[in-house]
């Protein structure tokens, strides 16, 4: 839970890049992927992850720019980023212009219970951490380099000469 903007906003910046770094590396051929025949696919996952980036924060009172609920999912994987960036920026922007510390102590209803904003926005984080991981499993299925977040990846471990742990 956040009780100052500043640190969710330095927090949003660090993790909205981590989540543009994947979408980055996905392909329009990898959009497709699924662990298991019911499973959602990276393109579901991915705008999945994009479209919560309006319904959150929206349910909150906040005005995002960007794909709404029920949009389809676009074709091209740059697409789907353009999109993700697009309102991963309004998501700063609305922060900054409209919420200020106090107001991160406000209780909103959310999803049939009753959260402050300060909570809200560090469920968006969560969340989108929660579907980051599960990207990468299906990208390392499709063959994808995978970036690191919270350290480096395998590939990022052999580009610096060192063996990646198993």
């Amino acid at each position: 839970m956040y009780r100052n903007t500043n640190d969710f906003l330095t927090h949003w910046k660090y993790e909205s890049e981590a989540t543009l770094k994947l979408l980055n590396n996905l392909n329009d051929e990898s959009l497709d992927q699924r662990v298991y025949a019911e499973g959602r696919t990276l393109r579901g996952l991915a705008w999945h992850i994009t479209l919560t980036l309006t319904e959150l924060p929206g349910n909150a009172g906040l005005s995002i720019e960007g794909p709404q609920e029920g949009q389809p999912a676009p074709q091209s994987a740059q697409e789907i980023a353009a999109a993700y960036q697009q309102a991963a920026n309004s998501v700063t922007e609305q922060v900054e212009a409209n919420w200020s510390n106090e107001d991160l102590l406000n209780n909103v209803q959310m999803y049939g219970e009753e959260w402050t904003k300060g909570y809200a926005l560090g469920a968006l984080i969560g969340h989108q951490a929660h579907h980051r991981g599960q990207m990468t499993v299906l990208m390392r299925q499709a063959g994808l380099k995978v970036p690191g977040v919270y350290g480096p990846s395998k590939e990022e471990w052999e580009a610096m000469g060192m063996v990646a742990l198993q």
